[in-house]
């Protein structure tokens, strides 16, 4: 109980937190920080929306939403898909990608400052087990 309790406080905390400094260093949030990464290390800088929704482990529909607000601001573009007429991809745009690349500092600082740095590499290692361990396991009872 006690490791149960000192993971969820602590990963609410962890979010909360690398969330305000991307918020307010760069004016963006981390949910579309991790939907542009995503986007980013696609070789055409595209995904189809129910994969991107996998991917970052959320509903479709908040993915939709989070996708439509972040067309507004210019970040993404939705396409449709040729081969498909129900599929849509997100793609992500020159302005996206300079949002990406001027965050990505303040979000890595924060992500070795608040948990890295905090760890030696042999608790960074079981860490990492642990968890692929857990989203391999999750992503079997859900898959989607």
């Amino acid at each position: 109980m006690a490791a149960w309790r000192a993971y969820r406080v602590a990963s609410i905390l962890l979010e909360g937190q690398l969330h305000r400094e991307l918020a307010d260093t760069n004016d963006i949030t981390l949910a579309d920080y991790e939907v542009l990464v995503r986007l980013s290390e696609r070789p055409d800088k595209r995904m189809r929306m129910s994969q991107l929704a996998i991917e970052v482990a959320s509903s479709k529909s908040r993915v939709s939403h989070q996708i439509a607000r972040m067309e507004r601001a210019g970040l993404v573009s939705r396409n449709e898909c040729p081969s498909d007429g129900r599929g849509v991809f997100a793609a992500l745009t020159d302005l996206g990608m300079a949002k990406l690349r001027e965050a990505a500092p303040t979000h890595v600082r924060g992500v070795r400052s608040h948990i890295v740095d905090m760890l030696s590499p042999e608790e960074q290692q079981v860490l990492a087990q642990v968890f692929e361990r857990l989203n391999a396991h999750l992503r079997q009872v859900n898959p989607e």
